[in-house]
């Protein structure tokens, strides 16, 4: 099948977005004329006959693909495999910025259009764009007669926005690419990968990276979209390093990277060196190591409040979006945990200008205005020192709507999704099929890199939200957001590929089962609500009974007060090894500053496995020692809080870590009463937060 690249995307423009194009929408998308569109459709309808498939206009004039299920998902296989006969606009580009970004000397304009075989008036457009969208990644392109064309910036900045074009522009190319990689698959071509990538080379990365992250435990977990960020930065950093391009002094990345992830970084560039013979120096590490703690993720279950500013105000953001869109959020906490995971490393890319990639930013502005409008004006006023781009508020836009639509009724079907998009898009995902389809009772979600180790035989369907390269098993192609057309497709496969007996079994049951239940059914067991009150009891007593304060009058420095803190638990039998703990927290000091800024208070916190109670001290120093803060600033600390827990901890427990850290902030009299030292008013405090943790619990339940 011959096919050009505009009709091929907008055939993929009319597969992922059915009944949502007009042509004046595709033209748009496109970047040409309706006419061109209209033409276009000719030779597409031509060859959608050979599928049996037509393309029908609706009421409203929005183009759809008629025809049956079966022939669509056969065509959206072929379409995978299909290579246009010619580049498309975004291709043209890309190689326009590999030369760019390659060359050091300005280039002649004659030489770009006559190497792209386009007009000098097509290459000036395009460099037009480029120039704008450049300017975007600290880089600057300088256009003057006679001198030719050339891209300034640093060699950071370039490496920076070559990574940040592929995901742009061919992020779906990219994770398809990955996935034929993983399979074995095109790694003894000739041709390049997206005009760059070496095949084999792009393996050899993408085998290294994932034994690093495999080595690092389950813990240590990446999105999809931060995991293929990843992989390229590593793969443009060996490719530039093999031209003897190599970062700076000047580009040398300004990070504490904690020795879990400077270890990740040897792991995979010392499996990468052993492929291409090519070594990188600290400089290079640092670098990639930015990726790395930008992209870093725990699960859900395993946060608690680490930083209490950014946990405080992430509280503050969800207590005034609830407030703008009138419903309460504010005792949501799988809601704050997934924010706490999702901004901790958004912040810092931010920071870092790594750049940030979300390709349903236009579906949630345009599918949830008004929330989009609230999380944009509360994080501005909340987190007023960083500027968060579209792309970042329509991710926490996610985190907020799934959190609204967690109504989710018993189901019966298994089904898994196949969303790289990241965790929040998941969610969302899930819990709109949840609403939307309601015999749907099993729901797993996977990454395109975890897919090799499912058994895809287990589940009754399989969604996914970008194309998938296999014909075994057939799947739904399906909108991150779940348009109504998709929701059709999907009654539509269950309707055809599962038996109407079993269906109909299914949805008396499912109807009987929900007229059974109240509507306000409690969402856990007898015994799970037990075993919660029996740790929110154990948790709570425990803190109270270890609460202590110590006044100091020496001039000691503050670490020999911190380890005779840990010395006193070990006595007291609260701790097994007072020297790991120790360690640990001075690790964690280098790591990020510990100082509260805008009080005279320092919180020293770790989870580890030789704590084997709650521990809550404080000392009181009576000459102020100099800290950081965890602003990066440094100031002056009178009070040492020591906050520690035992390794592992249920959800319930971890909340109530997160109280105690976020109670010393919560407001100025909090502050006022942690910085006084006063024994009795601290304890008296916390009892006040822990009826309130209490009464609000029971409300919920």
């Amino acid at each position: 099948m011959f096919i050009r690249n505009r009709e091929k995307s907008i055939l993929e423009l009319l597969l992922k977005m059915s009944g949502k194009h007009t042509a004046a929408t595709l033209a748009a998308s496109l970047n040409v004329s309706e006419r061109t569109v209209n033409r276009d459709m000719r030779s597409i309808e031509k060859l959608l006959s050979r599928f049996d498939l037509k393309v029908l206009k609706n009421d409203n004039h929005r183009f759809y693909i008629s025809g049956a299920n079966e022939n669509i998902f056969k065509l959206a296989q072929s379409l995978a495999k299909i290579e246009p006969m010619d580049f498309s606009s975004e291709e043209r580009k890309l190689i326009l910025l590999l030369k760019l970004i390659d060359e050091p000397e300005p280039v002649k304009l004659y030489s770009l259009s006559s190497g792209l075989d386009i007009s000098v008036a097509t290459l000036s457009s395009y460099l037009d764009e480029l120039e704008t969208w450049a300017q975007t990644c600290g880089l600057n392109l300088v256009r003057k007669r006679n001198f030719g064309v050339q891209l300034l910036g640093s060699e950071s900045a370039k490496r920076k926005a070559l990574g940040k074009f592929f995901q742009q522009y061919f992020n779906e190319d990219l994770i398809e690419a990955m996935f034929q990689l993983d399979h074995h698959l095109f790694l003894h071509t000739d041709g390049l990968i997206l005009h760059y990538f070496q095949p084999d080379g792009l393996h050899a990365v993408q085998q290294a990276v994932n034994a690093g992250l495999e080595s690092m435990g389950t813990d240590f977990a990446f999105a999809d979209s931060d995991y293929i960020t990843l992989i390229m930065q590593v793969y443009i950093t060996f490719q530039r390093a093999g031209k003897g391009i190599r970062l700076s002094e000047a580009d040398r990345a300004d990070i504490a990277a904690e020795k879990e992830i400077i270890s990740l970084v040897d792991s995979i560039c010392g499996k990468v060196a052993e492929h291409t013979r090519i070594e990188i120096d600290i400089t290079e590490k640092l670098y990639l190591a930015m990726f790395i703690k930008g992209s870093k993720q725990l699960r859900a279950d395993a946060v608690y409040d680490d930083n209490v500013i950014t946990g405080r105000d992430i509280k503050q953001l969800i207590a005034q979006v609830s407030e703008k869109i009138q419903f309460d959020l504010t005792e949501d906490f799988p809601l704050f945990q997934g924010l706490l995971t999702h901004l901790k490393p958004s912040i810092f890319r931010i920071r870092k200008n790594l750049g940030s990639y979300n390709p349903l930013t236009a579906e949630i502005k345009e599918k949830f205005p008004k929330l989009f409008a609230a999380v944009a004006e509360s994080a501005a006023e909340i987190f007023q020192d960083i500027c968060f781009p579209e792309e970042e508020i329509a991710y926490i836009v996610l985190h907020f709507g799934s959190a609204l639509e967690q109504k989710i009724p018993k189901l019966h079907l298994r089904a898994l999704i196949v969303c790289p998009t990241g965790i929040g898009a998941s969610k969302m995902l899930e819990t709109r099929i949840r609403s939307e389809v309601p015999y749907i009772t099993d729901i797993h979600t996977s990454s395109i890199k975890e897919m090799k180790t499912k058994n895809l035989d287990q589940y009754d369907l399989i969604l996914s939200t970008v194309r998938l390269p296999w014909e075994k098993h057939p799947y739904v192609y399906v909108n991150p957001l779940l348009s109504k057309e998709d929701v059709k497709n999907i009654r539509m496969y269950i309707q055809e590929n599962i038996r109407s007996s079993r269906l109909n079994a299914m949805e008396t049951t499912v109807q009987v089962a929900a007229a059974a239940l109240p509507a306000d059914r409690p969402t856990k067991t007898f015994g799970d609500l037990m075993d919660e009150i029996k740790d929110i009891h154990t948790s709570m007593t425990m803190l109270l009974k270890n609460f202590t304060v110590e006044v100091i009058n020496t001039s000691e420095d503050y670490r020999k007060t911190l380890f005779r803190m840990a010395d006193t638990c070990k006595r007291k039998g609260i701790i097994t090894d007072e020297r790991a703990v120790y360690n640990r927290l001075l690790e964690r000091e280098k790591t990020a500053g510990l100082g509260i800024p805008g009080t005279n208070l320092a919180l020293f916190h770790c989870l580890n496995e030789h704590v084997t109670e709650f521990v809550f001290q404080m000392a009181h120093l009576a000459v102020p020692c100099r800290l950081a803060g965890m602003d990066g600033k440094w100031m002056e600390v009178r009070n040492i809080l020591l906050l520690l827990a035992p390794k592992k901890l249920s959800p319930v427990q971890r909340e109530i870590m997160s109280l105690v850290s976020s109670s010393i902030i919560e407001d100025d009299n909090s502050i006022l009463i942690f910085s006084s030292a006063n024994e009795g008013l601290i304890r008296e405090k916390l009892e006040r937060s822990f009826y309130q943790f209490i009464k609000n619990k029971m409300l919920e339940e």
